[in-house]
């Protein structure tokens, strides 16, 4: 056991969808005590490699509030720039997202899904993969309603996970702590028809064996359609 759940098992779960007013989908999923706010914002235009093609995009920006850790950190805005961290998981935000919608269906419309980390403890890139989901899907529906968009663009659920091995155990869903302490560090992001759309996968402190990703590939699916239930759940509701 480790923190009252098993190896195998979620940290408690929670979304609450339509969290902030001004945001045309937005949602507060709670990962244990990993807090993310995700909102998605429509405009109507495009990047301009993409103007006159008839199709949409999807990005994302992410960010850390200053005491959403231990100690306090700056924010990257002071900084003048953007750190290479944050740049990495933008990114693997907006590739994620942009697997699950058919863009020739979007029209030449640009959707920005903000993730906004409130408090840290793990797994915070796929949090706001797997709320972000759902604040696209919320904005979708918006769009639908303004007759803006007339079919959903939508092709796939989606949701992430962390997977790693800790001490010789296969755990599911890692906290900083245990994240911390991995030999093999992995995240997945995989669809409801249980398509991998991104894995990434670092030897912290060991080398991983064929029959270890293996181990964790089948942990992240069935953990990841649990959490497409949760959102299939709450955007049926």
């Amino acid at each position: 056991m480790r923190n009252n759940r098993k190896n195998l098992e979620l940290r408690h779960i929670e979304i609450i969808p339509n969290y902030i007013n001004n945001a045309d989908g937005s949602c507060l999923i709670k990962f244990g005590n990993t807090h993310v706010i995700c909102t998605a914002s429509y405009e109507d235009k495009v990047p301009r490699w993409l103007k006159n093609s008839g199709k949409g995009w999807i990005t994302a920006e992410y960010g850390m509030l200053p005491r959403s850790t231990n100690e306090r950190m700056r924010r990257e805005a002071s900084t003048g720039k953007v750190g290479g961290r944050t740049s990495e998981i933008q990114r693997l935000i907006g590739r994620s997202l942009r697997a699950s919608i058919d863009l020739n269906l979007l029209g030449e419309n640009l959707i920005t899904i903000d993730c906004d980390v409130i408090q840290a403890d793990g797994g915070t890139r796929t949090a706001s993969i797997t709320g972000g989901f759902i604040a696209l899907n919320l904005c979708i529906k918006i769009l639908k309603e303004k007759e803006i968009i007339n079919t959903n663009p939508i092709k796939n659920y989606l949701a992430a996970i962390s997977c790693g091995i800790v001490k010789g155990d296969v755990l599911v869903d890692l906290d900083y702590d245990e994240d911390s302490n991995a030999d093999i560090d992995a995240n997945f992001v995989i669809n409801d028809v249980n398509q991998i759309v991104e894995l990434q996968m670092t030897g912290e402190q060991a080398t991983c064996s064929e029959k270890q990703l293996n181990e964790m590939l089948n942990l992240a699916k069935q953990s990841i359609q649990l959490l497409i239930k949760k959102q299939k759940n709450i955007l049926s509701a």
